[in-house]
């Protein structure tokens, strides 16, 4: 049996289908990548090792918040109207658009919105002086209140009291009138009163 060996001529080139890799870039990628891990990690010990930043205490708005200016108006928006003119309600601080009044009301007293502000989230402690004042300022406010509910009671008893004492002069005067026209009524004489054409003055009797 003959067996025939296939094999290459000295001069033909063997090709290597295998996928070749530059060496050189990519250790040149691989150090970049390095040094900005390194950079970022020396930025963070450099914040950690600052001081932290001082926010104020949480305090309460000195504004009212406008939610009712723009209701049953309409708008029209094209690609160059701005962001603060794009519908729903614009927040400047963060410079955002929130598209409802819950969700706008949610944002102003969240953190992120605090924080763009310069606050904290933390309220100020109170001291027992402040407490006391702020018991005094209340007990102030109901004693005025009850004054002036107090003044507008005593007015309307006044001028239900002056009323009635119209509506008394109104019947004392009618009745005074009455009485006069029945006096002289009664001091008519009865011959008299028929010739003058006033007997209808006198009683009628019933005949049966």
């Amino acid at each position: 049996m003959a067996v025939n060996y296939a094999g290459t001529s000295s001069g033909s080139r063997v090709e290597d289908h295998r996928r070749k890799w530059d060496r050189d870039e990519y250790e040149k990628l691989a150090k970049e990548r390095l040094d900005q891990e390194l950079e970022a990690q020396a930025e963070k010990e450099r914040r950690r090792k600052e001081p932290p930043v001082k926010r104020e205490l949480l305090k309460q708005r000195d504004y009212k918040v406008d939610l009712d200016s723009k209701l049953g108006k309409s708008q029209v928006i094209t690609k160059t109207t701005p962001s603060s003119q794009m519908g729903g309600y614009y927040c400047d601080v963060c410079d955002c658009v929130v598209k409802d009044s819950i969700n706008f009301l949610d944002h102003i007293n969240g953190k992120k919105h605090q924080r763009n502000l310069g606050m904290s989230m933390n309220v100020e402690r109170s001291s027992l002086d402040q407490v006391k004042k702020r018991f005094e300022m209340n007990k102030k406010k109901v004693e005025e209140k009850k004054k002036d509910y107090d003044f507008e009671a005593r007015l309307q008893e006044l001028k239900e009291e002056e009323e009635k004492h119209k509506a008394y002069q109104r019947e004392k005067r009618k009745d005074r009138k009455r009485r006069a026209d029945d006096g002289v009524i009664d001091r008519i004489d009865p011959d008299m009163a028929s010739m003058m054409g006033f007997a209808g003055f006198g009683s009628i009797k019933k005949k049966f």
